[in-house]
């Protein structure tokens, strides 16, 4: 089966003879008000703790200001259990912000509501992006998403309790079979839960994306046609349920067991071995757990390819602020603005400077093995319009594929379905 990569090349779309967007109907002309533009953005901070997006944003608007007088930035920022329904609202009103930073554009894009990337900034802008990003962004092959901060993922595991166990505390397990046996030792050694399987709501859908890839699968081809169903993820799902869950290896219902409990777990020593992503890595610093990463395992040996996850921006057309937008996002993605904060909360920078900036630095260090996997990841397929609803279904019942006694071929051709009705009503 062929696996699409879900990235590639950015599409450069329409500019002006310049090389720059045609900025042309929308600016502040002579005489005319000052702007305010009005951004949503998510809340990166830890709940509870003193390092909030707003902070980020309110430096950042004022310093923009000062550089462009006439131009002023009003930010909100939500938390992430917020930000959606909160955005929605506002779109749904009539009256979205000038720009947004969230998870999901497609919907909005298809529905004409969103500026072109190539209306906001000129090529070198556009060319900063990493190319394994910037295809993502696109709805029906042109871009209306800018790709704002990344993470991959990488299996880690508990030093510690390996070496409780008998096994080697510097070598990961490569394979399935691997992992498996390593599980069946960590179990007869007392701990409490050898590998850590969130297929919970939370991000199941992740999780089950992770194990398709090691084993050649993936949710869609290589032209962008669902394939939940096929033999190589009905293949992934039946493994695990025999090979992991049903021994006990496993929370005894990994279906109801969130990402954010097994990572807490995990820093408490309680879990041997899991996927995750950069702010595991930061919670377990936090905590003194000593623990090493490695590559995801698949079916024969170290997976091809891991999970990568974007988070975007977007600028709405209501408003008329196109100018106004560009120059901000512009502002938004210089090196020295992007850099500030993907090293502040320990994500991937989406430009190429500011991924040549982390690689040289030396306090950013552990981020090296996230960033060297960006490249070759493999992104959900947010460009379909037909995703969020799709990806709704993954996260309430993929799991139950997995579970002791499940269906693995029931429950994926079921959300096969789905997904298949789905992007037809879309299209």
């Amino acid at each position: 089966m062929r696996r699409r990569r879900f990235l590639g090349m950015a599409a450069a779309g329409a500019v002006g003879a310049a090389g720059v967007p045609a900025l042309t109907g929308c600016g502040k002309g002579p005489g005319s008000a000052d702007v305010t533009l009005r951004l949503v953005a998510a809340d990166y901070g830890s709940p509870g703790a003193h390092n909030s997006s707003k902070v980020y944003w309110r430096k950042l608007a004022d310093a923009f200001a000062a550089e462009n007088p006439g131009i002023k930035v009003d930010v909100t920022v939500h938390s992430w259990n917020e930000i959606g329904k909160k955005l929605t609202d506002m779109v749904d009103a009539g009256d979205p912000p000038d720009l947004a930073q969230v998870d999901s554009y497609a919907n909005w894009a298809a529905e004409g509501k969103l500026y072109k990337v190539s209306e906001l900034l000129p090529i070198p802008a556009q060319a900063e992006f990493l190319t394994s990003l910037a295809e993502a962004g696109e709805v029906r092959r042109v871009q209306y998403g800018l790709p704002f901060v990344a993470s991959t993922r990488v299996l880690f595991y508990n030093k510690d309790l390996f070496a409780k166990a008998g096994l080697n505390p510097k070598k990961p397990p490569r394979s399935w079979d691997e992992l498996k046996s390593a599980a069946r030792t960590l179990k007869q050694a007392g701990v409490k839960i050898p590998y850590g399987l969130p297929l919970g709501p939370e991000e199941a859908q992740g999780e089950a994306l992770m194990w398709m890839l090691g084993n050649g699968g993936s949710y869609v081809d290589s032209v962008g046609n669902y394939t939940i169903n096929s033999p190589e993820n009905i293949e992934t799902m039946e493994w695990l349920r025999d090979n992991l869950v049903t021994p006990g290896y496993t929370e005894p219902d990994p279906q109801r067991v969130n990402r954010q409990k097994l990572f807490d777990a995990f820093t408490a020593g309680e879990v041997a071995v899991l996927n995750g992503h950069p702010t595991l890595m930061q919670q377990a610093d936090k905590k003194g757990i000593s623990y090493g990463t490695g590559k995801l395992p698949g079916r024969g040996g170290p997976a091809e390819g891991t999970l990568g996850v974007a988070d975007w921006m977007m600028a709405f057309r209501e408003h008329g602020h196109r100018e106004e937008c560009g120059k901000f996002l512009s502002f938004v993605y210089e090196e020295k603005n992007h850099y500030d904060f993907v090293s502040q909360y320990g994500l991937l920078p989406v430009t190429t400077s500011a991924s040549e900036r982390m690689r040289a630095d030396e306090e950013q260090k552990k981020l090296w093995p996230f960033l060297d996997q960006l490249s070759s990841a493999e992104f959900y397929p947010v460009g379909k319009v037909s995703w969020a609803g799709t990806t709704a279904g993954l996260k309430k019942t993929i799991g139950q594929a997995a579970m002791k006694g499940g269906d693995p071929r029931s429950v994926l051709t079921a959300l096969q379905r789905e997904a298949d009705a789905a992007e037809k009503a879309g299209s």
